[in-house]
């Protein structure tokens, strides 16, 4: 059969893809190193915030392999998956829970790391949300769910690899260039996800961003003023 291109991936879902990537490995090495770098790490937190939120939109959306009601899996897609009789586009079963269990992660990492504190200098854009201890707790979890992502990520990679090096299959590059090569006749290339969904998605991840940097919290209160010197 003659093999053919057709598109995949769409331009907003392979941006999110890579620029996730980015921000993750700088929200690793921000908060892997502290000190002064802390600032940059809730920076990194806060745009992953509005990453997320822009994917959770685009799910519904975007064009066809983006949306979630196309890959995330049932028991009969996953079972024929395991016999080897899946045969659609996008993500296969197993990459798809992969997809799911890191956004669910992530949200949680970049939820706990908005009203964290580290107990010197550094409170989340969101802990005046939470009681103190809360936000202990929440620390706490913050620094374990992040070796959760650091397992997700090592076995997502080791999937890539294993797929590129075993069956031949490599992921990466449709994630690149939007296009994967098919035989199949019947495959249909993606479609869905234009301009007025891409506005949709990205005002309110916008918004996402606001909101996470403290915008719908009531201002601070005034200082109170100074004493009055005594002109003695």
């Amino acid at each position: 059969m003659n093999a053919r291109l057709i598109r995949v991936w769409d331009l907003p879902t392979r941006i999110f893809h890579w620029t996730l990537l980015v921000l993750v490995v700088a929200a690793f090495v921000t908060g892997w190193l502290g000190g002064n770098l802390i600032e940059w790490h809730g920076r990194a937190g806060i745009a992953i915030t509005g990453l997320l939120a822009f994917r959770l939109v685009w799910g519904f959306v975007g064009s066809t392999y983006a949306r979630f009601a196309d890959f995330v899996p049932g028991p009969a897609h996953i079972w024929a998956h395991i016999r080897g009789e899946w045969n659609g586009l996008g993500h296969n079963p197993f990459g798809a829970l992969s997809v799911l269990a890191l956004l669910l992660v992530l949200a949680f990492q970049v939820g706990s790391g908005l009203v964290s504190n580290d107990d010197i200098a550094f409170n989340g854009p969101l802990y005046a949300l939470v009681s103190k201890a809360t936000s202990d707790w929440l620390t706490g979890l913050h620094r374990l769910n992040f070796w959760v992502l650091i397992v997700l990520v090592v076995l997502h990679v080791t999937a890539i690899l294993y797929y590129v090096h075993a069956k031949k299959d490599n992921l990466v590059k449709p994630m690149i260039t939007g296009t994967k090569e098919v035989t199949d006749a019947e495959a249909k290339p993606a479609q869905g996800g234009g301009p007025i969904a891409f506005v949709l998605a990205l005002a309110i991840a916008g918004f996402a961003v606001w909101a996470a940097q403290g915008g719908l919290l009531p201002p601070p209160p005034p200082p109170a003023p100074a004493e009055a010197t005594p002109a003695w």
